[in-house]
């Protein structure tokens, strides 16, 4: 994966495949501790403990379209190469808990490449599935929350082209203040 905005695209793809309903997004650029912390979690079907502790094997999947599955092991190399790590929670029907840390100013941490696109992507392409986008940086806080939103919408659908102005230009506006496109 070349940037962030990957990777969270592919590991947001496990929790719509363990069919969650709610799908959380929240990361925290702590400068003065000089941490990066990227969390995902879902209430999707969650795994066992022994799947848990097999996850970030690049052999082990749980799809049966192909035998590996690289979004989490490359997500864990990626946190291992920046001095942090990827720890996973899960428990089977209650959902899953994907942290991973990274040294904030570590020379190998990756771009954020185009958080905006997926977010974005995300959100329109799912409307059956309730997303919740934090990102906090220093004094600095945005949020969009997909369930507010098609309440505000009343029936208007996420993929109208005046919503994806909308929101294309709230995120782009919002992002850009922290130097994120």
């Amino acid at each position: 994966m070349q940037d962030f905005s990957l990777h969270i695209l592919d590991l947001v793809e496990n929790s719509i495949n363990a069919k969650a309903k709610q799908i959380e997004i929240k990361i925290d650029e702590d400068v003065g501790n000089d941490l990066l912390t990227i969390e995902i979690s879902d209430n999707g079907a969650g795994m066992s403990e022994e799947m848990v502790s097999k996850v970030l094997d690049p052999f082990v999947t749980t799809r049966t379209t192909r035998k590996v599955g690289l979004g989490l092991s490359l997500f864990s190399q990626a946190a291992q190469n920046c001095n942090g790590e990827a720890t996973i929670r899960s428990e089977p029907g209650k959902g899953t808990r994907l942290t991973g840390r990274f040294q904030l100013s570590h020379i190998d941490l990756k771009p954020w490449g185009s958080m905006v696109e997926t977010i974005l992507t995300l959100v329109i392409g799912n409307p059956e599935i309730d997303f919740l986008y934090q990102h906090h940086k220093g004094t600095f806080e945005y949020t969009l929350d997909s369930a507010v939103i098609k309440r505000e919408l009343d029936g208007v659908s996420l993929s109208n082209p005046d919503v994806v102005t909308l929101l294309r230009n709230d995120l782009k506006e919002n992002l850009n203040e922290i130097g994120i496109d």
